[in-house]
Parts: structure tokens; C-alpha cells; sequence
């Protein structure tokens, strides 16, 4: 589990569109990832960008840019670069749930993930710059993706293995669970107006009430969800009387 979520960098080099780093940071901040570096953007600061960032203008305001992909990680002791291509020379490569588990481990204090053009990707000088290659499995017919699409997927990895709200775990009902007792006359109540219904013969009963609690004793049912049910049975006996 990542004690610090705050080590990872998301890295963007030669952006060309304003709108897609504005992107990138809205998606960054959804997963609680703040530090982002910029390397030669085409155009920054931007107004575009601010529009398409929707709240995330913390992010813009604190974003770093370099003129160099070397400088803006230069204090780094792992980094990740992004590639939808395969290259010529085989490079260790991870998914984006191994990429997550690669980061968490306490070795690594400050970690940058690289994305390079919208249209190129990394160049082969700045893959040499990266530890490990990271591609996001996708269609073979169509493995294009966007820029902030491919930040979202990267950074939602990571923010599952942060304990944040993932920690948690669901939330659980505080409603109280039907006692044993309470569910014996429910079973009961079930049998007798199956009989009134004439859907259960008690004479050749084959399995049915066996199945009937088999059922129900999978569902644990709380008290208020049986005192429903015996609501509907009390009802269904009413009318057909």
C-alpha cells in the first residue's frame, strides 16, 4: 500500500494541445495525484486549459514546466514512460495495475510517469531515460487513446492501492439481522401460505422448503426485510380468502 501518495509525478512531454493538459489535471485530481511537470508544452499557461481542467486550477497553478524531459526528473529514483507502440528493443514492460504495485513499494521516494505527444509518443533518446515501459492494454484494431483517457487509467491504479476510499472497503448495513427464532416463523408463515396457494403440496412436499431456506439463509436477511416479506405473505392469505 502506497504510505505516501504524494511521491508520484505525472509528466507530459511536448503537449501540444492546451486543452489536453487542462485534461490531464482534471483526471489527475479525481484520483488525488497533484504534482504535475511539464516538458516543452506548445502553449502554457493557456485559458483553454483552465476551461478544460473544471476545478482542478491547483494543479495548472503548481505545474512545473522544463525544458527538458532529463531535468524534470532528475530527482527521480524510478520513472515509467508510457508507449502504445512497440519498439524495436525489448524493454520491461507493465501493465497499469503492475505499474501501481511497482510504485508502492517503499524503495521508491519519488516516482514520475511520462507521457509523451499526443501524435508521437516518447522518442527513443527519452525512453532510455525511463526504468520501465508502461502499456495500457487495449483493442488491437484500435489502441489510441487519449491523453488525459490514458492519465485517468494510470493514476485511477494507483489511487486504488493508496488506501484512500478504496480502504474503506463498502459500506456496511448497521441494520440488525433477523434472529434465528424470528426466521423459524418466517419459514413457517412461507410454508403455510404456500399450502393456501396451493403452489406447495405438505403431503408430497418434495424439496421445496429445503430450497425455500436454502434461499433465504444466503440473502441474511435483516428484520426489517423480513417483516416485508411476511407483510406480501399476510396480504397474498388476506385475498384469497
Amino acid at each position: 500500500m502506497i504510505k505516501n501518495i504524494n511521491k508520484t509525478r505525472i509528466v507530459l512531454v511536448g503537449t501540444t494541445h492546451p486543452g489536453n493538459i487542462g485534461a490531464a489535471a482534471r483526471a489527475m485530481k479525481t484520483m488525488s495525484q497533484d504534482k504535475l511537470y511539464l516538458v516543452t508544452p506548445k502553449t502554457f499557461p493557456s485559458a483553454e486549459a483552465t476551461a478544460r481542467a473544471t476545478g482542478a486550477d491547483d494543479i495548472l497553478a503548481d505545474a512545473k514546466v522544463f525544458p527538458s524531459l532529463k531535468e524534470a526528473i532528475s530527482d527521480c529514483d524510478l520513472v515509467i514512460g508510457t508507449s502504445a507502440r512497440t519498439r524495436s528493443i525489448p524493454w520491461p514492460m507493465v501493465s497499469p495495475r503492475e505499474c501501481a504495485k511497482t510504485i508502492s513499494e517503499d524503495q521508491y521516494s519519488s516516482v514520475a510517469i511520462v507521457f509523451g505527444r499526443e501524435n508521437s509518443g516518447l522518442s527513443n533518446e527519452e525512453m532510455e531515460l525511463c526504468n520501465l515501459v508502461l502499456q495500457i492494454p487495449t483493442n488491437d484494431k484500435y489502441s489510441s487513446l487519449n491523453l488525459a483517457a490514458a492519465v485517468q487509467i494510470i493514476c485511477y491504479e494507483i489511487y486504488l492501492l493508496t488506501g484512500n476510499d478504496s480502504e474503506k472497503g463498502p459500506v456496511e448495513s448497521t441494520a440488525a439481522l433477523v434472529k434465528q427464532d424470528k426466521m423459524e416463523m418466517f419459514y413457517q408463515h412461507l410454508e403455510k401460505c404456500l399450502i393456501d396457494i396451493e403452489f406447495h403440496d405438505a403431503d408430497n412436499p418434495r424439496l421445496l422448503m429445503h430450497r425455500m431456506r436454502r434461499l433465504f439463509n444466503r440473502t441474511q436477511l435483516e428484520e426489517n426485510e423480513c417483516n416485508i416479506l411476511r407483510g406480501i405473505l399476510s396480504k397474498v392469505q388476506e385475498k384469497i380468502k
